[in-house]
């Protein structure tokens, strides 16, 4: 069965999309611990982030960094702070999420609501900032 992650890829659940190329796909989180809140995933189904070839991995973190540097553009942070949990959904990701204090990136935080508008904006105004 396909991850929620390849399924969100395959245009088959919705997402806020940020950015997308032949190997790689960025979105909103849903459950932001801050707005601008990104999730990186490799099209390619891999459940564990190490698991990944090495070039893959590498452009992973590359096309990572043109996200930060969107968020770093377009958000109220001081950096954006980089995650790899890998427990959640068996997909390899990255989370990047503005941060202005280190406990910012606490998952453990309750998670921000917002509306599907507010969504909306927040990728409409990163995506723009994409390069």
């Amino acid at each position: 069965m396909a991850s929620i992650f390849t399924r969100i890829i395959e245009g088959e659940i919705p997402s806020y999309k940020i950015a997308e190329d032949e190997r790689f796909y960025a979105f909103l989180d849903i459950n932001p611990l801050a707005r601008g809140h990104i999730l990186v995933v490799p099209k390619v189904e891999t459940d564990y982030l190490f698991d990944l070839d090495e070039d893959l991995l590498g452009e992973m973190m590359k096309f990572s960094k043109r996200i930060a540097l969107a968020i770093d553009k377009t958000m109220d942070c001081k950096r954006v702070g980089v995650a790899v949990l890998g427990l959640e959904v068996p997909h390899a990701h990255i989370h990047l999420c503005p941060i202005n204090d280190l406990y910012d990136i606490d998952f453990s935080k309750p998670k921000l609501k917002l509306s599907p508008d507010e969504f909306q904006e927040i990728a409409e105004t990163i995506a723009k900032e994409v390069e």
